[in-house]
């Protein structure tokens, strides 16, 4: 008896808001459902649920799917409220037609159907917009026990799918300045410091191999011994970061050679979840091996002019010194200080010249012998193959030349117009070290006599090359028929070359 009761014309509307107002007022004999009083009630119920709905619905009766909708669907309709009231779903929406025809032949077949973040573009204000929306169709059964119509849930997401579109995005747009930072960045994940992402940047530091997903000592096992991993696991426990700078790691950045030192500046950030636990390690920084090679360079050559100044000076304070101790005159004194500084100067020029690498031996003595040489007529003989220097051998054997040809002008056999002097040197390489001997031998010159006194000048030709590490002989003969001085001086290499040249004569 209850199945066949009706409810009054408009009670079913009661509590429906704006809707309830506007369906009381709308005349429903124009449409294919024809009067509300007319209404089955399965078609009331229906509209009574939905009506005290919050979430926007719309109901599609009777094959043409006349719009019934409730107060929250009035914003999802924007400018189509209130024409969709009443109308066809297919003219309604008319840019949807097609997609609501399928709503429809399902919906009235008993079926149902659901999309999520459903795209469609709609004119609700004049204008067309995209907009995303959840849609779940469900057939209303009517007294017939047949699909009477069709009830549409809609919620619009909208808002919701631009916002993760944007934050989509901008994890995209940060994703790719991650991979394309200069410095590298590693997201390590977990106490075993996994690989959860690197950049292009780590993948040129360590090389091209494949390491995301797997756990630092295996995907670079060559770091084992080298406190990355006690670092690491330092950072995860105390969750205080930690600041390297400089620091060395020998990384096999290609497996068929030997582990390759690099130094790198980095920072281990420990990486905290929403309740503060440290759930992984956020690595940062850059391959510094050129800067710092490039600062060890320069403390090098630093280091190396630092010698070379500290020779130059304990060489003019000896020369200076020991001249004038010796001199019998101020301007003799003078005259002796400056052919050796000059001398000294020439080859300084020479050593400059081959970045203090050494120097050529026929390029030392001809500008050693370059102020004795006679215009036109050379008097000075050089024969030997060319042989190479190190640094303090070449200082060495420009002052001793310079020595041997300031003597020979002055009383040997560069004294007269017709006097000659003979250079020769060969290399000795029967002994465990090969051993420059050079020959200096004049002739044609005034008769020699031994001199009652050793000056300075025959001093510094027998000890310049004589001084600790050069470990080498200079020998004069003061022959009759002019002197002769033979040098024997082990050739060392460059690098191998201690820090004093000529230290004070303090004393001697």
């Amino acid at each position: 008896m209850h199945g066949n009761l009706r409810t009054a014309p408009a009670d079913f509307l009661a509590g429906g808001g704006e809707m309830s107002a506007l369906m009381e007022k709308f005349d429903w004999a124009g449409t294919s459902i024809g009067p509300m009083d007319g209404w089955p009630q399965s078609l009331r119920t229906t509209i009574s649920i939905m009506l005290r709905s919050p979430i926007p619905m719309v109901l599609l009766w009777g094959p043409d799917g006349i719009m019934i909708y409730n107060d929250a669907y009035t914003i999802f309709a924007g400018g189509r409220h209130p024409r969709l009231l009443g109308s066809k779903v297919l003219e309604g929406w008319a840019e949807v037609a097609d997609f609501n025809a399928h709503v429809m032949r399902v919906g009235m077949a008993g079926g149902t159907l659901s999309y999520q973040d459903q795209e469609l573009t709609l004119y609700r204000n004049n204008v067309p917009e995209q907009v995303w929306m959840n849609l779940d169709y469900s057939p209303v059964i009517d007294e017939t026990g047949k699909p009477g119509g069709v009830l549409a849930i809609v919620v619009e997401t909208t808002e919701r799918v631009l916002a993760e579109r944007r934050i989509m995005a901008e994890k995209d747009r940060l994703r790719e300045l991650f991979h394309q930072a200069p410095g590298f960045m590693v997201i390590y994940r977990g106490s075993d410091h996994v690989f959860e992402l690197v950049n292009e940047a780590y993948y040129q530091l360590v090389g091209r191999r494949e390491i995301i997903g797997k756990p630092l000592l295996e995907a670079l096992p060559e770091v084992a011994d080298q406190g990355f991993i006690e670092l690491l696991d330092n950072v995860y426990r105390t969750k205080e970061p930690f600041v390297g700078h400089g620091i060395s790691v020998y990384l096999q950045r290609d497996a068929s050679k030997d582990p390759e030192e690099r130094f790198v500046d980095f920072v281990y950030q420990p990486i905290r979840d929403g309740d503060g636990q440290i759930t992984g390690i956020f690595a940062e920084g850059s391959d510094v091996t050129e800067r710092v090679r490039s600062e060890e360079h320069q403390r090098l050559l630093l280091n190396e002019l630092n010698h070379r100044v500290k020779n130059t000076l304990a060489t003019v304070q000896s020369i200076t010194s020991q001249t004038l101790r010796m001199a019998g005159s101020t301007k003799g004194a003078q005259e002796a200080i400056e052919s050796r500084l000059f001398a000294l100067s020439r080859a300084h020029d020479v050593l400059t010249r081959e970045n203090w690498d050494g120097a050529w031996i026929k390029e030392v003595v001809r500008h050693a012998m370059q102020p004795f040489q006679t215009t036109g007529h050379s008097r000075i003989h050089c024969h030997g193959h060319d042989v190479r220097l190190p640094p303090n051998t070449t200082l060495a054997l420009a002052m001793v030349l310079q020595e041997l040809a300031t003597n020979a002008v002055k009383y040997g056999s560069l004294s007269n117009e017709t006097g000659e002097v003979q250079i020769s040197w060969h290399v000795d390489r029967s002994r465990e070290r090969p051993h420059l001997l050079l020959t200096w031998e004049e002739k044609g010159g005034p008769p020699v006599a031994p001199p009652s006194r050793r000056g300075f000048g025959t001093r510094l030709v027998e000890r310049s090359l004589a001084q600790g590490h050069l470990a080498g002989e200079a020998k004069i003969d003061f022959c009759e028929s002019g002197v002769v001085c033979t040098i024997d001086a082990p050739l060392v290499a460059a690098h191998e070359e201690p820090a004093q040249l000529m230290p004070a004569e303090a004393g001697s």
